[in-house]
């Protein structure tokens, strides 16, 4: 295995299979998207199934927000996803963090398509994948937003916040804990995204309020504290990219004991959760 260095940077498909649905949360003032018949858009999360990877495709009627781009070889296929559904602009790019299972596709991503805006935490990872994602951020012009604080957005009515590590240093080799945390409210359905958060991310984002889908973090694996989380973001559906290798019976318990509804790439293949504003379907391959 190669040692990873950490340092700061100064700026560095669906089928219909299976269905099920869940009510939504807290409304969000002010939030847009309806078409006039009382009836808003639907936004999509996608959640392409890559093995022990993340790639995540968050599309709505005038936006696309891509969350993690999987391995090297990951980013054909989320290319051709998205080619297949007539997108070619990312209106925003977020890498969780710079480990190959997140970040090696995004050069491929970069390269194919038009990447309007990229968002990552402010440290650096050192491996090819790394450098290719970085080299193909300066060939399309794009000026990286590397964050060391909370940075919010919105798009098509749908809000992001995206949740900065709160230290310089997490220890050698424990770069998971940099993962940044993103949180998608729309209308009254609300998402969170949890990176490959470990222990000592996940409690400095213990407060980030309710969920109706969460993302389960670091594909998983078994973590000291997720039962905390799971009851302080209460979620009512959770999606967990992995693989049967790595997920862990105890955080398949933690989600049964709390009736959680969840689904896994490695049995569901590629998920998708609709939501109208109001309500969460969703569908999955298998």
């Amino acid at each position: 295995m190669i040692r990873k260095g950490i340092v700061l940077l100064a700026a560095a498909v669906t089928a219909l299979s299976c269905s099920c649905s869940i009510k939504g949360g807290s409304s969000v003032e002010g939030a847009s998207g309806s078409n006039g018949g009382g009836v808003s858009p639907e936004l999509t999360v996608t959640f392409l199934d890559i093995g022990k990877a993340d790639s995540m495709v968050i599309h709505s009627a005038d936006s696309t927000v891509v969350i993690d781009c999987g391995e090297k070889g990951d980013g054909k296929e989320l290319v051709k996803f998205l080619n297949d559904k007539d997108i070619s602009t990312v209106d925003c790019l977020i890498v969780t963090h710079y480990d190959k299972d997140h970040v090696g596709g995004a050069a491929k991503l970069i390269n194919k398509l038009d990447v309007k805006r990229v968002i990552g935490p402010y440290y650096q990872e050192f491996s090819d994948e790394n450098d290719s994602f970085r080299a193909a951020m300066k060939e399309a012009g794009i000026e990286p937003e590397y964050i060391r604080t909370d940075r919010a957005f919105e798009l098509d009515g749908a809000e992001y916040t995206v949740y900065a590590p709160k230290e310089d240093s997490y220890g050698p080799d424990n770069d998971n804990d940099f993962s940044l945390v993103t949180k998608l409210q729309y209308q009254d359905t609300s998402f969170i995204f949890a990176g490959d958060a470990m222990d000592k991310r996940l409690s400095e984002v213990m407060d980030i309020g309710d969920c109706d889908l969460l993302k389960v973090p670091y594909h998983g694996r078994k973590l000291g504290n997720l039962d905390e989380f799971l009851d302080s973001t209460t979620p009512e559906y959770a999606v967990v990219t992995t693989s049967e290798k790595e997920f862990s019976k105890k955080t398949a318990d933690a989600l049964s004991s709390r009736d959680i509804d969840y689904r896994t790439t490695f049995a569901n293949g590629t998920i998708t959760a609709h939501s109208d504003g109001k309500d969460i379907s969703l569908t999955s391959e298998r």
